[in-house]
């Protein structure tokens, strides 16, 4: 079933009218990323608000998934002696039979609905799905006995609904189904409808028919026989009649006169003769047969059972085509929950900037593949959710007059509150640089994937574009290594302005928003403060809370990797660094550890332990609890202590993809196939920071990103850029091996010119020669413009000296107006040429490679993300998962 989108409040509202004291709790079962944790965040405190009672539980995989619906769900079930209840999916369960997966769903029992007993009718458990992949599963959206539902119409959820003891899974709808599932809603229900048949169906049921007629035949024969004494006086009788009609034949066959007539009667030969009934006369020549409507064609059951085969196909192939369209991503979960909020009327600040990290997250994210607005041509859905954001920034943050006008004025790139007290959301027309405020100018733009590979940074050329760069901007290297916050102030005012200035003649169109007048257009950033505490933009809280998800904690990433003492926890007692060492071996142990030999059950706590502090850090409230019965955690920071401790880590693993990215790209590591490009990290300082998918689709997306430019440039310099592989459309397939767990993580990405790194939207890659033309062109449309503007200003001189003439040859003009004449020309003549001088010297100054689809290789592999395309591949096994991957991407 799925839930319409005007009626997000009202199934939240039934919600309160069923629940009782002794109702089981609400189980919230979400995914480990950032839009599902900021979901998470505006749900629980809408919870908290009404007195629901509810319960976190993070759920990493499939695997995961599969256990919380074991040990959480199937206790809640009314059949298994529960009392019903609620579990919301958060950013998962929308790509699979979630019932089934859960445990609702009986392994003997009819799954399709047919009937009431079809899914473990009477269990009581709703699972609500709130995801953003796509396609549905559409058992999750059109299944669940809707037939013998209340309030249900063809899946679709109405006003009249209300829970019962049935249960079943409601898919929260974004507008899409209503929209664009029609046709396959239609097939769906046609298919529930129509009895189970097969080709091999068919073939028997003809075999069968044919045995039945050879049996009719056999017994006909045995009749022909040996005919009885009543066949045999049939047989005279008739051969009488015979005679005697033709004897009547005979005496009646005389001339007669032919007449027309066009009427459909038969025309009696003679007035006293009775005209026998047309049946009699079906050979006659001269006989009319009356019009009669033709016989109906009678339909075999042979032909009927064709007939449903080929309408079932038909279904199926509509049904087989939505779901080989692969994977896209939909409206973000934090946005379809800020929706529910807005509807009920309790939106603020707090529930704005969680929706707002959760998009910006979704935007920045390379797992993202997403369509084209309906309305319009050169927006994407998110792009438009964004603009809807800004205005919720404007509704609920109205800025004065005179505020607006300074912040017009201010820098570019906000870092500091209004007031001590200030919590506002602004909007910010700052560079797409990471991290710059919490950076030096210079290594933020080194960090940015989208200015790092058009500046070809990984080599020596590359860093002296981004040193001619500066220079031009008027930085000088010195000023750009400092701090951001200890730039020179006519620097951070100007910087939008100097970078736009050559964004063009550098490739970099699209890196800085643009300008509409200080109302926040299109492309600016979303930028909070907490008063004098700090400020942070939304970018800012995605790369921070991500790389906690991807990279674990910041002692461990920082410390650990860099092979120095964890010097950030206190001195300890002995007793606590004596429990903290080692246990020594015994004969009775097997030699593993126990983490390592359930790699699932430590897999598990990690998910945990990382989901746990990324939703600390995204807590309205700022605080710091010190536990000091806990040795191995002093403090646990929420909200802005924690993102600021947590800084850092964000900035290593941005570190991390260049140093790995211009390894790969300089080293020539980039194998380019028939069907996709291959990489794969076997070696390195920053080997473990890659084994979680998240940050090896990152440093996929920077290298995809990397030989989108270069094959772009090279296409446009050659004019075909020959060379299998290099045709520019091909996908990204990269690797990561785990050398403690011997497999290798793969990801597949698109198309890596495709998109951007950081959200952003390039476009084609422009050679040199192409930048080059294109600023020629500028200049020449500069050029001509002024020199436009001084044959208007020649001309109008001369009318003005000639009007003057005029006026002194008719004694119209004294001396003192020919001298303020003369000085006004003078005047106007330097102003020109200023003008003029100055003009000349300002002109010279979301397809994927889903790996996943080739597990029947015969690799072993395993499949466990909720984004179909990253898989483990054991280790030996990787170079026939290649080569699996290669032939089904040629035979398509």
């Amino acid at each position: 079933m799925y839930l319409p989108r005007p009626l997000l409040s009202h199934l939240y509202s039934t919600l309160l009218n069923t629940l009782t004291p002794s109702s089981s709790p609400l189980l919230l079962l979400t995914a480990p990323t950032v839009d599902a944790i900021c979901a998470l965040r505006i749900l629980t405190a809408q919870l908290k608000r009404d007195f629901i009672p509810h319960k976190v539980r993070p759920v990493g995989g499939y695997a995961e998934l599969q256990k919380a619906g074991d040990e959480e769900v199937k206790g809640m079930m009314k059949t298994a002696g529960g009392e019903g209840g609620v579990v919301v999916c958060l950013g998962c369960g929308g790509g699979v039979d979630v019932g089934e997966m859960l445990g609702l769903t009986s392994d003997g029992e009819d799954v399709d609905g047919e009937g009431v007993e079809g899914v473990n009718a009477g269990h009581g458990v709703e699972v609500w799905v709130v995801d953003a992949h796509r396609g549905w599963n559409l058992e999750n959206v059109f299944g669940g006995n809707v037939a013998a539902r209340r309030g249900v119409e063809q899946g679709k959820l109405l006003s009249t609904y209300r829970p019962g003891a049935a249960g079943g899974v409601i898919v929260w709808d974004e507008g899409d189904i209503e929209t664009d599932l029609q046709v396959e809603r239609e097939a769906y229900f046609a298919l529930q409808g129509m009895p189970e048949i097969t080709e091999e169906d068919l073939v028997a049921a003809e075999d069968d028919e044919d045995d039945v007629e050879e049996g009719a035949a056999e017994i006909g024969d045995d009749d022909a026989v040996e005919p009885t004494d009543s066949q045999t006086r049939k047989r005279k009788a008739s051969s009488q009649d015979s005679n005697a009609d033709s004897d009547i034949d005979s005496a009646d066959d005389r001339p007669a006169r032919r007449r027309r007539s066009n009427s459909g009667l038969p025309i009696p030969s003679s007035p006293t003769s009775a005209q026998p009934p047309p049946s009699s006369q079906p050979d006659s020549p001269s006989a009319i047969v009356p019009s009669s409507p033709p016989a109906r064609r009678v339909t075999t059951q042979k032909q009927l059972r064709r007939q449903l085969l080929k309408l079932r196909r038909k279904h199926e192939a509509t049904l087989e085509a939505y779901y080989d369209r692969g994977s896209w991503t939909g409206e973000p979960v934090s946005s379809i929950l800020y929706s529910l909020v807005s509807e009920l009327g309790r939106e603020d600040n707090e529930v704005l900037w969680l929706a707002v990290v959760g998009v910006e997250s979704v935007q920045l994210s390379h797992f993202t593949t997403v369509e084209r607005a309906r309305r319009s041509n050169s927006m994407t859905k998110l792009e438009l959710l964004k603009a809807v954001l800004r205005d919720e920034v404007r509704r609920l943050n109205p800025p004065a007059t005179s505020r607006r006008r300074a912040d017009v004025a201010s820098n570019d790139v906000p870092v500091s509150a209004r007031s001590a007290t200030d919590t506002s959301i602004r909007l910010s027309p700052e560079p797409r640089f990471a991290l710059i405020r919490h950076w030096s100018l210079l290594d933020s733009m080194l960090h940015t994937p989208y200015l790092a590979t058009r500046l070809h940074i990984w080599n020596e050329p590359g860093r002296k574009r981004l040193n001619k760069l500066l220079a031009k901007m008027g930085i000088s290297l010195q000023e750009a290594g400092k701090g951001y916050l200890h730039l020179d102030l006519e620097v951070k005012r100007t910087l939008g302005r100097r970078v736009g200035k050559f964004a063009e003649q550098y490739g970099l169109e699209g890196l800085v928003p643009e300008e509409s007048g200080g109302e926040g257009g299109r492309g600016w950033g979303f930028v909070r403060s907490w008063g004098w505490r700090g400020t942070l933009s939304a970018g800012d809280v995605v790369a921070i809370v991500s790389a906690i998800l991807e990279v674990g904690s910041v002692t461990n990433a920082l410390n650990g990797d860099l092979g120095r003492p964890d010097t950030s926890q206190p001195e300890r007692s002995y007793n606590h660094r004596a429990t903290a060492l080692p246990s020594p071996p015994h004969s009775s142990d097997s030699g593993q550890n126990p983490d390592e030999a359930n790699p699932a059950t430590s897999s598990e706590n990690l998910t945990t332990h990382r989901f746990f502090a990324a939703y600390d850090a995204l807590s309205p409230t700022s605080t710091t609890t010190s536990h000091l019965h806990n040795p191995q955690h002093t403090h646990t920071q929420q909200g802005l202590p924690a993102l600021l401790t947590h800084l850092p880590l964000a900035q290593h693993l941005s570190r991390a993809i260049l140093r790995t990215g211009s390894a790969l790209i300089s080293k020539n590591q980039i194998r380019h196939l028939r069907s996709f490009r291959l990489g794969i990290v076997k070696e390195g300082p920053d080997l473990g920071v890659f084994v979680d998918p998240g940050a090896l689709v990152k440093l996929g997306g920077w290298v995809g990103e990397a030989v989108g430019v270069l094959e772009g440039e090279k296409r446009g310099a050659g004019g075909k850029g020959g060379g299998k592989g290099e045709d520019g459309d091909g996908a990204l397939v990269l690797g990561c091996l785990d050398e403690g767990r011997g497999v290798y993580v793969v990801v597949g990405l698109g198309s890596g010119g495709a998109r951007g790194g950081g959200g952003l939207d390039g476009g084609k890659v422009r050679t040199k020669a192409e930048i080059k033309e294109r600023e020629e062109g500028r200049k020449r449309k500069v050029a001509a413009r002024l020199a436009k503007k001084a044959e208007r200003a020649r001309e109008k001189e001369q009318q003005k000296l000639a009007k003057r003439e005029r006026d002194a040859a008719n004694g119209l003009l004294d001396s003192d107006d020919e001298e303020e004449a003369g000085s006004d020309a003078t005047e106007s003549d330097a102003s020109s040429s200023s003008n003029t001088s100055g003009s000349s010297s300002d002109s010279s100054s979301d397809e994927r490679a889903d790996v996943a689809k080739v597990a029947e290789t015969g690799a072993r592999v395993r499949i466990d993300s909720f984004e179909h395309s990253v898989v483990e591949v054991r280790k030996e096994d990787l170079a026939g998962f290649l080569e699996g991957l290669s032939l089904r991407s040629l035979v398509g």
